[in-house]
């Protein structure tokens, strides 16, 4: 186990340089490059010149480079001028609530998803395993914005059920102290998420109950219930354990589209305002952030698998 962590940890390393080297790239590839994106098209050539030597955009890539990464270390993800404040205070800001979102989201879809796809695995082909098949195809089709669209108008214009804003408060405990405004964005974030946990547990469910320790549970007299959640159910998590890390990107990014669709103060919002703002500095530092997150998730992920199904086993 210790030799597969070091080189999983090495792998993360690579792949963290690899990233955060094309994200750099990617920033001078821009039109004008990353200044005129910064100062807009009425910036004159004295003035790019000027910010380009400022920021160091003159400098060779590799020691813009070399200069970032010694900043990352010391955890400085940079400065925003567009903000007027230090990237790493912004993240500090808006990640935890970000983080509540998310975490209340998957929540949620975790606990209608897993046993809703136990409830098709085992009535498979029937009137109520075709209708939850369907809801999870809409689940699987409609984009995230839409949904929250559509929420806003079913529960806060047509019927003023709920706020149709997020709430707007500056702290995590001020935001868990609006439980009803947070309603429609974790509903929102949960719906698409629960269309992918519920079939694939479904899937997971239906090709474990087929295996030979389930007929050999049944042939020693156990019930049904006992099968089903002492045997199936932990073998059939380690799917789900794979797609909470696997789809970790997929989580930040639905995050995104909820915060904007309800004005959620997180960091998905702060991120679509910077790319809106040419802000590229932030748009660095939160992609450091999402980077590292879903490297972590993946690790994770692995060492889960010895967790919950003990006949997994590392070298």
């Amino acid at each position: 186990m210790v030799g597969y962590l070091i080189r999983r940890i090495f792998q993360a390393l690579v792949v963290t340089f690899i990233v955060t080297l094309f994200t750099l790239a990617l920033v001078h590839l821009l039109p004008g490059g990353p200044v005129r994106g910064l100062l807009g098209p009425r910036a004159t050539a004295e003035q790019v010149a000027y910010y380009t030597r400022l920021y160091g955009f003159d400098r060779p890539i590799w020691d813009q480079y070399g200069r970032w990464v010694w900043q990352l270390l010391r955890g400085n993800l940079g400065y925003s001028p567009k903000n007027n404040e230090y990237v790493t205070s912004e993240i500090a800001e808006f990640l935890p609530k970000t983080v509540v979102l998310v975490l209340l989201g998957t929540i949620v879809s975790l606990i209608f998803g897993i046993p809703l796809g136990i409830y098709q695995a085992v009535k498979r082909y029937t009137a109520g395993d075709y209708a939850l098949t369907g809801l999870s195809f809409i689940g699987y089709a409609t984009p995230t914005f839409f949904i929250g669209l559509l929420l806003v108008q079913w529960f806060a214009i047509d019927t003023h059920i709920f706020p149709p804003f997020a709430p707007q408060s500056s702290s995590v405990l001020g935001v868990l102290s609006q439980p009803q405004a947070l309603v429609l964005p974790v509903t929102a974030y949960a719906f698409v998420l629960y269309a992918l946990w519920s079939r694939y547990m479904r899937s997971s469910v239906m090709d474990n109950l087929v295996q030979d320790y389930v007929r050999t549970a049944r042939a020693k007299g156990a019930s049904e219930r006992r099968v089903l959640w002492g045997h199936v159910f932990r073998n059939s998590l380690t799917s789900i354990v794979t797609l909470l890390g696997l789809s970790l990107p997929t989580l930040v990014a639905g995050a995104i589209f909820v915060e904007v669709v309800f004005n959620y103060p997180g960091m998905g919002l702060s991120f679509f305002n910077a790319a809106t703002n040419f802000d590229f500095p932030t748009l660095l530092g939160y992609t450091i952030i999402a980077t590292v997150a879903t490297i972590l998730g993946n690790l994770l992920a692995d060492v889960s698998y010895a967790v919950i199904d003990p006949r997994v086993r590392y070298s």
